[in-house]
């Protein structure tokens, strides 16, 4: 990987070097993630899905 990777490029990588089921349970996780944060707006929850977030490295603002 390059340091100026583009988003394409990291789709491209994992489009390769992911199998079929592997991507369908990351695709189920993050369905999953979406959910609870849609539907359990309980405070708590929340905050502890976004703290997770950080914690994997996402960056959401």
């Amino acid at each position: 990987m390059t340091a100026t990777e583009t988003v394409h490029d990291r789709v491209d990588f994992a489009t390769e070097s992911l199998t079929p089921a592997q991507m369908a349970a990351g695709l189920a996780f993050v369905a999953l993630a979406g959910f609870t944060l849609l539907f359990a707006q309980d405070p708590m929850v929340h905050d502890a899905m976004h703290n997770f977030r950080h914690a994997a490295g996402v960056t959401c603002h």
